[in-house]
């Protein structure tokens, strides 16, 4: 019974449960009325918004069960571009008529418990209305679960299926339901988007996780009335917030809100009707896009007659773009991209067909058709190429253009497929290669836009990688490889492993160059998935038997895939153990780059990294710059979400100057994604080799032949795999590959026979006929640099779009006109030029005009209401030229002529603006600014006020008003300055250069919202305007400006004006006081002289401030007092009234008679006397050092630096006294030769006249002339630089004065007839103990204070990076006013640098060249190469970077630097190097005949053989056979460039084009080098040459043995018979372990690997070794009693000694 009791509760209660879903009743009509409104802006009140409202009756009825329709009655919209919220809505009433159709036509909907299903309308409703009924519909759309109130959910809505949360409350006493529903934006599971431009950019998930730059949310709030059968929404009201910035919304950002109102009036009876139309199914809830994505935001066109308006901008264009570009160019140029985006096929056609004979019109269409952006761009292209309207200049601009604008679908990947694979687009190679690329980059595009990518996009490139490979055809699979890079879709890793090597067989066929595009095509494909890269990665970096750079080019990959910390602990720990220090350099340098990573997508790399650099060894940091390298730079800045990252490898395999590749890439972060900008990528494989080697010898030459018959003799000998001669590079942008060129040999010597053929001749007689009859041409090339575009539904319906957009055009307009007299000859040369008279007029006007626009607000067809951020530059530089050169009479003139009508050369115009508009009423459109100038001020009191009441209220409170708004006087500096005011700032700033007549004017102007809130946004936002104007400065009128320079004879007629001895004449008051002057300082004088002439020259010039060859202050004294003690003294008595005094005279005598008071000359006495002795003691030092070490700088100490003694090499020429030689008869020379002729203009006339002038209207003459005088007699220079103007007596003197060849000296005067400042030069060479010297000297009485100043700057600078550059930097008070710099050669590969500053001492000893100086025995080497300037610097630099191995007495130091004893086998050759590629290049044999002991040298190399021997304590040379006597040598090769030259007690061959620097042998000791380009290519007992010391013992079948002795016995040529000449009784042989061995648990016995030295059969050893070797270990019940030759192969099983024969004695029985 209670059983039933309860069921009948439960049934009574369920009866009368209240649904709260609401219903629309059958029989009623509904009446709401809806207002809603869309407006975007700043969220602060007061600033310009723009917006739209919609307000309107709503009328909803039921037409069947679940089927309503809905009506809006008295429709209206608005428009809205004014000051929030004061300004009010302005009706668009035209646009609300043109609508009125549609909007008045009802709609049915699926409606059942709340939720929304199909619509339902006619054709004759456009998509952009229907949204707006989506609009109301979604405030319907209403999912209520009857057992929860408090529940989450994915609700289907116009914004897409987004996360949304309810809340359901009821109120019973006042029967209603209130229900809230909120939706997140930023969590949909289908967020409904539609993004254009930005399939290049990557997410950035790390970057947003600190910040976004996108977020959104929406609220809903229902009052509902509940009843039986469903609930009546009583109201509704909906608002939405979306933010946005493109630095990080946290910092400010601009919102886009919408607000729904839907409010119940009243019930009726009458039912609305449908109209009499076919209702089709449109859609369900959610937005559908409509016309919004063809159309531009930046401007409203009403688009009457599409075919006319796009004429009508065509023309425009044309027209307004020929002299220079219109300053709205840019935007006709996206008015008639939108007018054909909305043109029909046949209309872009008629429009081709129309102007394609035109060829202005003809490039204009050219680059709008790709920037439609739409596969109608790719078909225009594609038919008119194959039609043959295209040129293939015009089909590559505009394919290459339209593969990366064009947005990806079906229909654009299959076109540019057919363009792909047509056979007139294969045949054209550029054509090919940007068809197949752009192929590759629109799936990816596609893929990156859409969630399914289909594999049959590159199932066709995948048959061709197949087909490519087994014809053996490299080049194909290359530009393959380049398509699947680009798409990247992970479907191709199975066909690209199969390239790789370890996970194909094909791979081991293929160059290393297709193995390594190969790994580079996984790039993009690791974007997508990262682990299955990882693990194809890791085991190509992981396989050591692989090449270097391939391993290299992994680890990029590895590292791009964002490892994680186990992955780079594996890595690191791989590092540990690797022999190959090429890739251990690489990976550590990367990780250790990684480590100051501060970018978020790599922040966990770079602490994994950071580990990882911990465990490796320190010693990895001490690798050379040989080794490969990876450097990362980045800079990210989290607050405002942006940054930069730089990256660049330096891969090498082998320790040459020139590297294998360099790729440098860069990325940049913004707004929450990355984007690869730009990489580039070069490969250097042979070129260093191509261009310094000879040319390859024929393969059937005798040398080749000799040298293959030794290489048989060595068990299992291989060779190196030859690199070709070839360059190669690639460019990326937005990690799309768009070009790549491979340049081999066959291309150079192509371009070097086209650029020497009679060709050349033809073209430049074509170009000159063209200049002489005149030339004039116009171009302009537009470009739609950037747009990208963002574009979702909002609440009310309309869509949402942020978009950027960037346009340019340049324009250039040129004309030319060359006159040649007299004419030349039909057959004319180059030669005949030199004897006529050129005359040139040009005309150049550069232009160029760009638009940038941000946008954000709402974009349609039919009405925009948008915040639009545009930025306006526009810069043009006219010029007006003459030039004529008359090679007869050497006169040059260039004549720049004004130009008129341009004063503003450069403009930049950025303003935010507030833009509403719609189709129908255009005229009608309102543009407000963002922050008018008297809101601003309105503003700013708000703000200020505000500021101050919140923040100081209670410190001020006595003396300012919480109302106030005037600025208190008394208020403290501290507050008032950081108080930010709108205050507009405004700046002009004028220079001008009255010489010529020209004046340039800046002028700026700011005014932003950055007083609101101190942000980058608020920053950017509101008006900022520069203007840079040139125009005639104010004075006379200019007619031109003119530079002439005449040499030769004529020079000195174009002197305008002259400078002598007349102008610089003394008055009698300057005599009396200079005589009065030499009366008192004559005792001084000679007192200074006394003290000074007990030491050096450099000592004599400490005893003052400056020195004594510079000084100008004391020359008037000085030449009196000296005068008399030398028979010349008269003339320079003479003449010394001429001599300039550049200070006081009261300064001048003060300095003069302090410096010979007593107390300082003992002072300088005494200094003198310490200094001589430190210099004579150093001297004996150094010379004592240098006796044992080609170096000194080792051993030179701290003190020794800061006096090193120079000794000059320099000898005084002119008949002086002795005193006078012993101080300073150098600087005495070169003022007796100053001063004989201040101005040469007396004596010479001028070698080269320079005039830059303006020419004036009056003709008076005004600018500038430099003279230039030669005396030849006492090799003496002079440039004077003069103001042309009469009473201007500023200039320019500068005095050179060659004394000798040792020795230069040289004044540079300026001022006031070159009397206020003074520097001297001396330039000279001598010696630093015994090593050549070089020093430069620059001594000063009085400079500007802005030279000082920048000198204190540059010498901070240097003291900052003088530690990271190595240089030793010490704080020591040198000579005031000097600089002194001492360059000292330790070596002929280094120098010693020491610079004196008057406050410090910087030094650097030991400091490397990259080149071999020509002194010592480089410069004996260097005279076989007489006169040919090019190969001796190509010999110096070659010298200077080849790798050197040696052997003193048995230790042998190898290229690599590594030291082994080498027990030489007795009368065997064994291979010291060789060039060990196919091309045997050259070969370097070692013998050791022990019945004379004594090693002989063999060299195989051209056509020669050559034998370097001792004999009787001499060595001896023989060519092919024949000996050389020494007193032949030097001896140089008939045909190749090999020289044998005698060198100290031995002989020296040279042939660096043949690869081999040097072979030298003496009694003692051999030396064997080669060039830079055949590292890694060598082998023998001298090794690769690659810098792999870890590698160092290989053996001629490749194999790594551990074993110095084995490694060297490897390298001896074996004998075939006992009976052969050469007396070597050795071979070859794998030998059995003479014990057996338990291997694996098993009786084995054991055979060596590596190949032992043992007596030929018959033959008995007299002197035996141990080495040890590697056997490899085979069952002891094994049939093989002997191993057979493929042992070699087998692994090593253990390490055992052996005996090695090293001399042998074979009996007469011998085979």
């Amino acid at each position: 019974m209670k059983v039933l009791l309860l069921a009948l509760t439960v049934a009574l209660a369920a009866g009368y449960q209240v649904n709260f879903a609401p219903e629309f009743a059958t029989g009623k009509t509904y009446v709401y009325k809806y207002e809603a409104f869309l407006m975007g802006g700043l969220p602060e009140e007061g600033l310009a918004r723009a917006g739209v409202k919609v307000s309107s009756k709503v009328l909803i009825s039921a037409v069947a069960p679940d089927t309503f329709m809905l009506k809006l009655l008295g429709p209206e919209l608005f428009e809205y571009s004014g000051i929030w919220p004061k300004d009010p809505f302005v009706p668009a009433t035209k646009l609300t008529s043109a609508l009125a159709a549609q909007l008045l036509t009802p709609i049915k909907f699926e409606y059942a418990n709340g939720v929304v299903g199909k619509l339902f309308a006619p054709a004759g409703v456009s998509a952009t209305v229907l949204n707006v009924y989506r609009g109301i519909l979604n405030m319907l759309q209403l999912n209520i679960k009857k057992t929860q109130n408090v529940y989450e959910l994915q609700e289907p809505g116009a914004q897409g299926v987004c996360k949304t949360h309810y809340v359901i409350s009821e109120d019973t006493k006042a029967d209603r339901i209130h229900l809230t529903k909120t939706k997140d934006l930023n969590h949909c599971q289908e967020r409904i988007m539609k993004d254009i431009g930005l399939a290049y950019a990557e997410r950035c998930a790390e970057c947003e996780a600190k910040g976004q730059t996108l977020k959104g949310a929406a609220a809903y709030n229902y009052i509902m009335k509940p009843a039986a059968t469903g609930a009546l929404i009583l109201e509704a009201t909906a608002t939405e917030l979306i933010q946005f910035s493109p630095f990080n919304i946290m910092n400010g950002a601009a919102q886009m809100e919408a607000k729904q109102i839907l409010t119940f009036l009243e019930i009726e009876k009458t039912p609305v009707e449908p109209i009499r139309a076919e209702y089709i199914i449109r859609g369900s809830l959610q937005y559908e896009f409509a016309t919004e994505l063809l159309q531009t935001p930046i401007q409203l066109m009403r688009i009457s007659n599409a075919e006319a308006q796009t004429v009508e901008i065509l023309n425009h264009l044309v027209t307004f773009n020929v002299a220079k570009v219109h300053e709205d160019a840019p935007l006709k140029f996206i008015e008639l991209i939108q007018l054909l985006r909305v043109a029909r096929f046949e209309s872009i056609e008629a429009l081709w067909s129309q102007f394609k004979a035109r060829p202005d019109y003809r490039h204009w269409i050219l680059n709008a058709v790709p920037a439609i952006g739409t596969h109608v761009a790719l078909r225009f292209i594609k038919e008119k190429f194959l039609a043959g309207d295209l040129t293939i200049a015009e089909a590559a601009q505009a394919l290459i253009a339209s593969v990366h604008m064009v947005t990806a679908d079906l229909e654009a990947i299959k076109l540019v497929e057919g363009l792909a694979f047509n056979h007139k687009i294969q045949e054209n190679p550029v054509l090919r290669e940007i068809a197949m690329l752009g192929y590759g980059t629109m799936v990816a595009k596609y893929c990156a836009e859409n969630s399914v990518c289909p594999a049959e996009f590159v199932r066709p490139i995948h048959e061709l990688v197949a087909e490519a490979v087994a014809k053996g055809k490299p080049e194909d699979l290359i530009i393959l490889l380049k398509v699947l890079g680009n798409a990247g879709h992970p479907s191709s890793l199975k066909p690209i492993m199969k390239l790789l090597p370890g996970f194909g067989s094909a791979a081991a066929a293929l160059p290393m160059r297709v193995q390594i595009d190969a790994i580079l095509a996984l790039r993009n494909i690791a974007k997508k998935e990262p682990r299955m890269i990882q693990e194809v990665a890791v085991q190509l970096f992981m396989d050591k038997a692989l090449h270097a750079e391939l391993r290299m080019v992994a680890a990029i990959v590895l590292f791009e895939t964002k490892l994680p910390m186990g992955l780079v602990t594996t890595l690191a720990d791989a590092v540990m153990t690797e022999a190959n220090l090429q890739v251990a350099s690489f990976v550590y340098s990367y990780m250790k780059a990684m480590t100051k990573n501060t970018a978020p997508d790599f922040a966990a790399v770079a602490t994994a990294c950071n580990v990882a650099v911990k465990i490796l060894s320190p010693k990895f940091e001490r690798l050379s710059y040989h080794f490969s390298k990876a450097l990362y730079l980045d800079a990210y800045h989290n607050p405002w979400m942006m940054g930069a990252a730089a990256s660049a490898f330096y891969i090498n395999d082998a320790a040459t100057v020139l590297p294998r590749a360099v790729v440098a890439k860069a990325r940049t972060y913004l707004a929450g994604a990355y984007a690869d900008v730009l990489e580039v990528g070069v490969r250097t494989e042979g070129i260093q080799e191509a261009l310094l080697k000879i040319p390859k010898a024929p393969e059937d030459a005798d040398r080749i032949t000799k040298m293959k018959h030794i290489m048989k003799a060595l068990s299992e000998w291989r060779t190196h795999p030859s690199s070709l001669p070839l360059a190669s590079m690639y460019v990326k942008f937005f990690g799309q590959e768009i070009a790549f060129a491979s340049i081999d040999k066959a291309i150079v010597d192509q371009v070097i026979e086209l650029a020497t053929g009679p060709g050349v001749h033809t073209y430049g007689r074509k170009a000159l006929d063209a200049l002489l009859s005149g030339v004039s041409f116009h171009y302009a090339k537009p470009m739609l640099a950037a747009e990208v575009r963002r574009i979702f539904p909002t609440a009310v319906g309309l869509p949402m779009e942020l978009s950027f957009y960037t346009a340019a055009v340049a324009a250039a307009s040129v004309e030319l006109q060359a006159t040649v007299t007299p004419p030349l000859p039909e057959n004319f040369r180059a030669a005949h030029l030199l004897k006529t008279d050129i005359e040139l007029k040009a005309a150049l006007t550069p232009s160029v005009s760009m638009h940038t626009y941000a946008v954000m607000g709402v974009n349609t067809a039919l009405i925009q209401a948008a915040l639009m951020s545009k930025a306006r530059v526009y810069t043009i530089v006219p010029a007006k030229m003459e030039a004529r050169i008359d090679m007869i009479k050497g006169n040059f003139k260039i004549q720049a002529l004004p130009v008129q009508g341009v004063d503003k050369i450069a403009s930049a115009l950025v303003e935010t603006l507030a833009i509403a508009r719609n189709v129908e009423d255009l005229a009608a459109a309102k543009i407000t600014p963002m922050i008018p100038a008297e809101v601003a001020t309105q503003l700013s009191r708000e703000f200020f006020t505000s500021k101050i009441t919140s923040k100081i209220a209670s410190s001020l409170a006595s003396s300012m008003s919480r109302s106030s708004e005037i600025i208190p006087v008394d208020l403290p500096t501290k507050i008032t300055n950081k108080m930010k005011m709108p205050k507009a700032f405004e700046k002009k700033m004028c220079a001008a250069l009255e010489t010529f007549g020209i004046k340039a004017c800046t002028e700026i102007e700011s005014q932003n919202a950055a007083f609101i809130r101190d942000c980058p946004l608020y920053a950017m936002i509101g008006k900022h305007a520069v203007f840079v104007e040139v125009a005639p400065a104010a004075g006379p009128v200019i007619e031109k400006i003119e530079i002439e320079i005449q040499v030769g004879d004529k020079a000195a007629e174009k002197i305008i004006k002259v400078i002598n001895i007349s102008e610089e004449e003394e008055t009698i008051e300057e005599k009396n006081v200079l005589l009065k002057l030499k009366k008192i300082l004559v005792p001084g004088l000679k007192n200074g002289t006394r003290s000074s002439s007990s030491s050096s020259s450099s000592s004599s010039r400490s005893l003052s401030s400056r020195s004594s060859s510079s000084s100008s202050k004391l020359r008037s004294g000085s030449s009196s007092s000296v005068s008399s003690k030398s028979s010349s003294s008269s003339s320079s008595r003479r003449k010394s009234k001429t001599v300039d005094v550049d200070v006081p005279l009261s300064k001048r005598s003060k300095r003069v008679s302090s410096s010979s008071s007593s107390a300082s000359s003992s002072r300088s006495s005494s200094s003198s006397s310490i200094r001589s002795r430190s210099s004579s003691s150093l001297q004996s030092r150094i010379r004592s050092s240098s006796s044992s070490s080609s170096s000194s700088s080792s051993r030179i100490s701290r003190q020794e630096i800061y006096d090193m003694k120079f000794t000059k090499n320099h000898i005084h020429q002119h008949a002086v006294s002795t005193a006078r030689a012993n101080s300073r008869s150098s600087a005495s020379s070169f003022e007796a030769i100053y001063n004989k002729a201040k101005y040469l203009a007396n004596a010479v006339t001028p070698a080269v006249t320079i005039l830059i002038r303006a020419v004036r209207a009056d003709h008076k003459v005004q600018g500038y002339q430099i003279a230039a005088y030669l005396d030849k007699a006492t090799s003496r220079v002079q440039i004077i630089f003069a103001n042309l103007a009469e009473n201007d007596h500023w200039r320019i003197c500068a005095d050179g004065v060659m004394l000798s060849y040792h020795k230069l000296m040289a004044k540079i005067a300026w001022g006031i007839e070159c009397k206020e400042y003074e520097t001297e030069i001396t330039a000279e060479t001598g010696l630093v103990s015994q090593d050549p010297a070089f020093r430069l000297k620059l001594t000063w009485d009085k400079l500007p204070h802005s030279m000082k100043r920048y000198a204190k700057e540059i010498s901070e600078y240097i003291s900052s990076v003088a530690a990271a550059a190595g240089v030793s930097l010490e704080k020591v008070r040198n000579i005031r006013n000097q600089l002194k710099l001492t360059v000292a050669v330790a070596s002929e590969t280094t120098l010693n640098v020491v610079l004196k500053t008057p406050k410090r001492t910087m030094y650097k000893l030991g400091m490397g060249l990259p080149i071999y100086l020509p002194i010592g025995e480089t410069a004996a080497e260097l005279e076989a190469y007489q006169d040919n300037l090019a190969d001796k610097i190509s010999y110096a630099i070659t010298k200077a970077h080849a790798a050197k191995c040696t052997m003193v007495k048995d230790v042998l130091t190898t290229f690599n630097n590594r030291r082994y004893k080498n027990e030489m086998p007795h009368s065997c050759y064994q291979i010291l190097a060789q060039d060990c590629t196919p091309e045997l290049k050259f070969m370097v044999l070692l013998k050791r005949d022990y019945t004379q002991e004594q090693n002989l040298i063999n060299v195989k190399i051209a056509d020669i053989d050559v034998d370097l021997y001792p004999k009787d304590n001499d060595i001896m040379v023989k060519v092919n056979g024949l000996e050389i006597p020494l007193s032949n040598l030097p001896y140089q090769h008939p045909t190749g460039k090999i020289q044998i030259r005698q060198r100290g007690e031995g002989i020296a061959l040279h042939a660096p084009s043949h690869g081999l620097q040097e072979v030298y042998f003496d009694l003692n000791t051999w030396k064997v080098k080669v060039v830079d380009w055949m590292k890694g290519q060598t082998c023998g007992l001298c090794g690769k040459a690659d810098g792999e010391v870890r590698q160092e013992y290989r053996t001629p079948n490749g194999r790594l043995t551990k074993n110095a002795a084995s490694y060297a016995h490897s390298w001896v040529l074996p004998s075939k018979s006992c009976r052969d000449s050469s007396e070597c009784y050795m071979k070859h042989e794998s030998v059995k372990l003479e014990k057996q061995m338990i291997v694996q648990g098993e009786e084995s016995k054991c055979y060596s690997v590596e190949p032992v030295l043992r007596c030929l059969p018959g033959c008995l050893p007299l002197r035996t070794t141990s080495v040890t070797v590697g056997f490899h270990c085979i069952p002891a019940d094994s049939n093989l009693s002997r191993p057979d030759a493929l042992i070699y192969e087998k692994s090593v099983d253990l390490r055992e000694t052996a005996e090695a024969h090293l001399a042998c004695r074979c009996t007469a029985q011998c085979a």
